[in-house]
């Protein structure tokens, strides 16, 4: 195992400094763990799968850039649910330790790719909303499907070089610097860093909102002094209306889940951490999964399309099992009528 300058708090370890990382000191605190993590992350993979299956079933989601978006979104989450599930209770639950700096470092890379993914795609989603509802006379030119792609493919690229920067060699034992109080090998300037882009993401998607908020309240305005015109473009409002106030939802439970597990991060650059504290932040970090388990839901509840979509598959498989369940009484009544015959 490398050698690492570790944190202060944890210089009493001795041996592989990965075992002062793991905070979770009692059976209770390993199983409620492995229990959330199972629950929230079996939750999440499950409604993820089928926000990206109602997407790209229908030909009606799957050509517009804002469920293109919305797909990115879902694809993080199953991705972030996976790796951070798995390696997450490996690491906590079951104390395994016995990998090298690199492959860890590979798994943390995975983990903040997916979540930083998932996060710079809401981005992308209120960036759309606020072109649409700013300059809907433009919209189809400017927001293309070509334009959409480039746009995610640019995202995915620019989220999974930053996150594997300490892999690359920016981590505290290439360059003997003194280690995160949270994670192993991580550079505290990293930490700086990724908590700083994860800060400006927040920010332009906090601006984002608050002028589509203000442009919806407008068209609430209109739509209540124009209420006898049914045309086209009082449809097109009341669908940007809808879609903002959902996506102002899905902000504030991302805010609501990450706030605590940014706050801990942005305090123990700052300061030492104390047992109690890192193994809050430990449970905290279950937040993350709960804020990906909750999206699908709050789209399910809100978007029109999505929720048709959901209740034609939802018909479908009724009757599909109805079927199922009447075939074997129709085979049996058929065979009764050739032996009485």
């Amino acid at each position: 195992m490398d050698s690492c300058r570790i944190p202060a708090n944890a210089s009493k370890c001795s041996g592989n400094t990965m075992e002062c990382f793991m905070v979770l000191s009692t059976q209770a605190q390993k199983i409620s763990i492995g229990i959330l993590c199972g629950l929230f992350g079996t939750m999440c993979v499950f409604e993820n799968s089928l926000v990206l299956y109602l997407i790209f079933s229908s030909p009606g989601t799957r050509k517009k850039p804002s469920y293109l978006f919305i797909g990115s979104l879902a694809l993080a989450d199953i991705l972030a649910s996976i790796i951070f599930v798995c390696s997450f209770v490996s690491f906590h639950v079951f104390n395994e330790a016995g990998f090298s700096k690199e492959v860890f470092l590979l798994q943390l890379g995975g983990v903040n790719t997916s979540f930083s993914a998932s996060l710079s795609s809401l981005l992308l989603t209120a960036l759309d909303r606020y072109i649409s509802i700013s300059r809907p006379s433009e919209y189809k030119l400017l927001m293309t499907r070509r334009r959409a792609w480039t746009a995610l493919a640019v995202l995915w690229v620019t989220c999974a070089t930053i996150a594997c920067l300490p892999l690359l060699g920016w981590n505290c034992c290439v360059l003997d610097s003194t280690c995160s109080e949270l994670f192993p090998f991580v550079d505290d300037n990293y930490l700086s860093g990724w908590i700083c882009f994860v800060m400006v993401l927040l920010g332009c998607i906090g601006y984002a909102y608050a002028h589509v908020l203000w442009r919806a309240r407008q068209h609430v305005a209109y739509m209540e002094k124009h209420q006898a015109q049914a045309g086209k473009q009082n449809t097109r409002m009341r669908m940007d209306v809808m879609l903002a106030k959902t996506l102002v939802m899905v902000l504030a439970v991302l805010m609501l889940c990450w706030s605590p597990v940014l706050a801990l991060m942005i305090y123990s650059i700052f300061a030492r951490l104390s047992d109690h504290l890192r193994k809050v932040f430990a449970f905290c970090s279950t937040l993350c999964l709960l804020n990906s388990m909750v999206n699908p839901i709050i789209y399910a509840l809100r978007s029109k399309e999505l929720f048709s979509s959901l209740r034609r598959v939802c018909s479908h498989c009724r009757r599909q099992l109805k079927a199922a369940e009447e075939s074997p009484e129709a085979e049996s009544t058929h065979k009764s009528s050739v032996i009485e015959t």
